[in-house]
């Protein structure tokens, strides 16, 4: 029987995908869930998995191709038998051992680093690992680099361009599907709400002694270390518990008032920027967000995350400290109407109690949409943040 292997049902927020390389051709055997294709989107890779095992009859579009929803990409024949293979050419005559040359050694350590997906996806894209980039843990290669380097223009760079005396170089890339899609969020966000940007500062001594003091128990107990993140996500939620407008979203003239706590929180990539989303984060506990924060970065990072964990969120928070920024302004992650950034922390001259001290500070920042969130709410929702980290116990108590 001959089955039709569609593209998947993409989300609303993603219109279209490329497919980027068949893992099978024409005529061969394939197995149920055996990878087929790989779809890139403006988000993530999608693979395309064989429903039953069959023989790829027919393959209706080429790499490179632009593809929706519920397009035909294959014919598959469930149960039959593959193709013979054409015959072998006749074996070349001996040649001396001496004469033999000596056979490409791979890479050390590369073949090592390929998980089997992407040593797949690598020999049969004919590729030598050690010139791919790449962005996984250990410096491994993931899915998301051998496409973004099969993608890269092959084209030779453009010649120099010369003014004066002097010589002057210049390239021109085009935009990976993924930084196109943020550019046009980011332009997008700028141009629909009425933005604006508040700000405060925070004294982390006491949070940094809690750390310092339970770091050790904590992940010998948990089995992951005690962030920062942690302590900033609770407070967003007990700040958004008291000011709903701040989770809320515009959906036409109405508002939409989020009684649930799904916060995105921002992971840099090589690709750009990604927001994964943790889930009814007021009911899980400082180790729960400590290890999905780490599991979702380590996914975004390895191109492995699904559109499902990056959509859905109702607030943000990014962290542009982890870079060394002292200030900035985030632009909000729409539908939402707000995002916390945070920034390095430095120690400076405070007064405490009348006295000058030297203090662990940083800078907080709070964008959002005015045209649902008051100035007045806005302030109070970043003191209430303020308040929840200067006195940690407010969150254990929830005052």
């Amino acid at each position: 029987m001959a089955i039709e292997i569609k593209v998947p049902q993409l989300p609303e927020s993603v219109a279209d995908a490329t497919l980027v390389t068949w893992h099978k051709q024409a005529g061969q055997a394939v197995t149920r869930d055996e990878n087929l294709a790989d779809l890139e989107t403006d988000k993530v890779v999608l693979e395309v998995p064989a429903p039953v095992n069959g023989v790829l009859k027919e393959l209706r579009i080429t790499a490179g191709t632009s593809v929706t929803s519920g397009q035909v990409l294959a014919v598959l024949e469930e149960g039959a038998a593959a193709t013979a293979a054409p015959a072998a050419r006749p074996a070349p005559a001996a040649v001396p051992a001496a004469a033999k040359p000596a056979a490409a050694a791979p890479a050390k350590n590369e073949g090592d680093k390929l998980a089997p997906s992407v040593r797949r996806m690598v020999e049969e894209q004919k590729l030598d690992p050690a010139k791919i980039p790449a962005s996984g843990k250990d410096g491994r290669i993931t899915k998301g680099d051998v496409v973004e380097y099969v993608n890269k223009p092959a084209a030779p760079a453009p010649a120099p361009t010369t003014v004066g005396a002097a010589g002057r170089q210049e390239q021109r890339v085009p935009m990976t599907r993924l930084r196109a899609r943020i550019a046009q969020r980011l332009l997008e966000a700028q141009q629909t709400q009425a933005q604006l940007t508040t700000f405060n500062e925070i004294d982390l001594k006491a949070v940094m002694d809690v750390r310092a003091k339970y770091k050790d128990v904590f992940e010998k107990k948990h089995g992951v270390k005690l962030g920062f993140m942690s302590f900033f996500v609770k407070a967003a939620v007990e700040a958004l518990k008291k000011f709903p407008a701040v989770n809320a979203s515009v959906e036409g003239n109405d508002i939409v008032y989020h009684e649930y706590y799904d916060i995105g929180v921002a992971v840099s990539t090589e690709k750009g920027l990604m927001v994964p989303v943790l889930r009814d984060v007021d009911l899980q506990s400082y180790a729960d967000i400590e290890k999905n924060i780490g599991v979702y970065a380590q996914k975004a990072r390895e191109g492995k995350i699904t559109i499902e964990e990056l959509t859905g969120g109702t607030f943000s928070v990014t962290n542009g400290g982890t870079f060394g920024s002292l200030l900035s302004t985030p632009i909000v992650n729409m539908p939402q109407s707000a995002i916390l950034g945070m920034h390095a922390t430095k120690e400076r001259p405070v007064v405490v109690n009348g006295e000058i001290v030297v203090r662990p500070m940083m800078y907080v920042a709070l964008s959002y949409d005015h045209r649902i969130i008051d100035g007045r709410e806005a302030v109070q929702f970043l003191v209430t943040i303020k308040d929840c980290l200067e006195d940690p116990a407010r969150l254990l108590l929830g005052v």
